[in-house]
């Protein structure tokens, strides 16, 4: 008798799992995979913490699955080729994914599903990481949304409550047991830094606590989603109708899904042409201080050291950093953007983009490119007791720190003529 695959990717957990369940409900017996990508794992550093974190879901995930006397088949290599070799093996009927909107991903899954269905096998997907998909939420006239706000408002007026979803009574699957490679099995190795695991208990107080870096009150979510150890059913029943902010923050990030799928260009180009004749200095020296977080200015370098130290950066944080990067030191947005790409371990392809140009100023509904944070103002604001640039620049105050590599008032002023410059070539 055949088989159904269930092709795990960006969805590492059993419940609430919207093509697992699908799977589970059909009358074949389901072997879950999963593929260690050589496409994506060759850019990566051998300790990447990200590649460490899905291996160790992958570990929960086969205990989980030795209840039901099965396990995950994990595999490594270019999907195509192992498909390939996965026909050989296995009487395979059907094939169950979640969908994925990156444009690799979309690549990929194209290719995949042509050739499965070339062996008449046929392939199922499914909405799972979102609630509403890349074209649900659309102007009258059927174009995509390029403003967030009428996009939130549309969003929460379509909006019903989906339960999160359960596994049958009677899981379906595969029974085999499988041995799970080891990181080193995969070339990569352990690293010092690893994912924390997300707290919505203080969820109440997000709207008055999210500004402020020194609480580290956040709920560290972000991670889960981008690798789906979590689903968005799960998180949105646990919110409250009063948890506005917390909502507006995941829907931002369907937001710039659908910004990303509509408008591929964005990858590598300004969202807004009018921006490509801005003439960045693009000062190498200028850069790797910005990395290194050496820049003289406090609440820049410790979200600088705290993304190096941790993969990750307080929200307000990013906005202070990416925006000094773009304004203060003219350095192009992509550089950034790349940077972050490396280091976050909730790197997400739409998210990272959207809040770059949004920083810089060239992307979709992003801060004008006339709004300039004062660095300095940011600091007495939201860490005005220096509990934050304390931890993550001992030697702040002393000698040893920099001073400002560039005049908070100087850099405004060239940033703003430069960006009308930029403006008045195009035009």
């Amino acid at each position: 008798m055949g088989v159904a695959v269930f092709w795990y990717r960006r969805d590492l957990r059993l419940e609430d799992n919207t093509a697992l369940n699908h799977s589970l409900n059909g009358s074949l017996k389901v072997l879950p995979i999963f593929i260690f990508d050589e496409n994506i794992l060759r850019e990566l550093p051998v300790d990447d913490a990200r590649v460490q974190f899905i291996h160790q879901q992958l570990v929960k995930l086969n205990q989980n699955l030795l209840k039901f006397q099965s396990s995950i088949l994990c595999l490594k290599g270019k999907p195509i080729e192992v498909w390939q070799n996965l026909i050989e093996t296995y009487d395979i009927e059907n094939v169950y994914i979640n969908k994925d909107y990156e444009p690799y991903a979309i690549k990929r899954d194209k290719v995949i599903s042509e050739f499965l269905s070339s062996k008449g096998i046929s392939i199922h997907s499914f909405k799972d990481q979102v609630i509403f998909e890349e074209s649900e939420i659309v102007k009258k006239d059927g174009l995509p949304y390029t403003v967030f706000t009428p996009y939130k408002n549309k969003w929460l007026e379509k909006y019903k409550a989906f339960p999160p979803l359960e596994l049958p009574p009677m899981p379906n699957f595969y029974s085999v047991k499988h041995n799970l490679p080891s990181l080193e099995d995969i070339g990569f190795k352990h690293s010092s830094i690893y994912v924390r695991d997300y707290d919505l208990t203080g969820i109440d107080q997000y709207d008055k606590n999210r500004n402020y870096p020194y609480l580290d009150s956040t709920s560290y979510i972000s991670p889960h989603l981008r690798f789906g150890t979590v689903g968005i059913r799960s998180v949105i029943a646990q919110l409250k109708n009063h948890h506005t902010t917390f909502l507006s923050e995941l829907i931002w990030r369907e937001f710039f899904m659908q910004i990303l799928f509509h408008f591929p260009h964005v990858v590598n180009q300004n969202f807004k042409s009018k921006y490509d004749g801005i003439e960045w200095l693009n000062n190498e020296s200028d850069f790797e201080k910005w990395c290194r977080g050496m820049t003289g200015y406090p609440m820049v370098d410790a979200g600088m050291r705290q993304l190096n130290a941790s993969g990750y950066m307080h929200n307000r944080v990013r906005m202070i950093t990416s925006g000094f990067l773009c304004k203060h030191l003219l350095i192009d947005w992509r550089w950034g953007e790349s940077y972050f790409a490396k280091k976050l371990l909730d790197y997400e392809l739409s998210s990272n983009n959207g809040n770059w140009q949004w920083a810089a100023g060239t992307g979709c509904d992003a801060a004008p490119y006339f709004r300039i944070f004062n660095p300095i103002e940011q600091l007495k604001k939201f860490d005005p007791n220096h509990i934050y640039i304390k931890r993550w620049i001992p030697e702040w105050n002393s000698s040893q720190y920099p001073q400002p590599m560039v005049d908070h008032r100087h850099g405004r002023i060239r940033a703003l003529e430069t960006y009308k410059a930029g403006i008045n070539k195009i035009m």
